[in-house]
């Protein structure tokens, strides 16, 4: 099969599983969302949902949250883990946002990356999501979906499976190609105890082929 009619078909197959894959980090402005997404790391969305609730109803602004006390932060984020490492980021971004750019996070990604604990792939989940700029953030979910499936190589790096699949895909469909590869390998394409038997991709996928042996 060539490289175009199997991403075609692996596309085809994530509309129909999927048609309205998005972000589940739950906000309602702009640091809100870049914050989600920080404490995002190495957790579920769920669990972070929980715990920004909190965090954002009692620190109702930017400056409240860049004034607060790095412990009391802690203390709210604590079930998430690493919570020490994150809430230090928080306070940072929140701080720098209110100095450098009159509280608002802007659509730059030179700019965003410059801040505590936000790198490529926070970058790229924010601006496509709050600025809709096409980009495709891999997180451990569409790293291991796009390896299973062949669109990059088991040895490639984080950034070369992005390469790879800004490539093979229309750049219209980057947004939505991401969140569904997250759906797929939060849902069904899991590291351990994927749904294998129901996949309609399996003939395809190396992972299960390797299971056969």
């Amino acid at each position: 099969m060539r490289q175009k009619e199997k991403t075609n078909r692996i596309l085809n197959y994530m509309n129909n599983l999927f048609p309205n894959a998005h972000c589940e980090l739950e906000y309602n402005k702009d640091y809100e969302l870049l914050i989600a997404i920080v404490l995002s790391a190495q957790t579920t969305d769920k669990r972070v949902n929980m715990v920004t609730k909190i965090l954002f109803s009692k620190y109702k602004t930017l400056v409240e949250l860049a004034n607060a006390k790095t412990e009391d932060i802690e203390n709210i984020i604590r079930p998430i883990g690493t919570f020490k490492k994150k809430s230090i980021f928080v306070k940072e971004i929140a701080t720098r946002l209110v100095k450098e750019q009159n509280g608002i996070v802007p659509n730059n990604r030179e700019y965003l990356e410059t801040l505590s604990g936000v790198g490529r792939k926070t970058t790229n989940v924010f601006l496509s999501e709050y600025y809709h700029v096409p980009s495709i953030a891999v997180d451990t979910h569409v790293e291991r979906v796009s390896k299973r499936l062949g669109l990059a190589k088991k040895t490639d790096t984080v950034k070369e499976v992005e390469e790879s699949l800004m490539k093979k895909i229309s750049k219209k469909n980057w947004i939505k190609t991401h969140h569904q590869f997250i759906f797929f390998g939060r849902y069904h394409c899991k590291a351990i105890k994927p749904s294998c038997s129901n996949c309609q991709l399996k003939d395809i996928c190396s992972h299960h082929q390797e299971k056969k042996k």
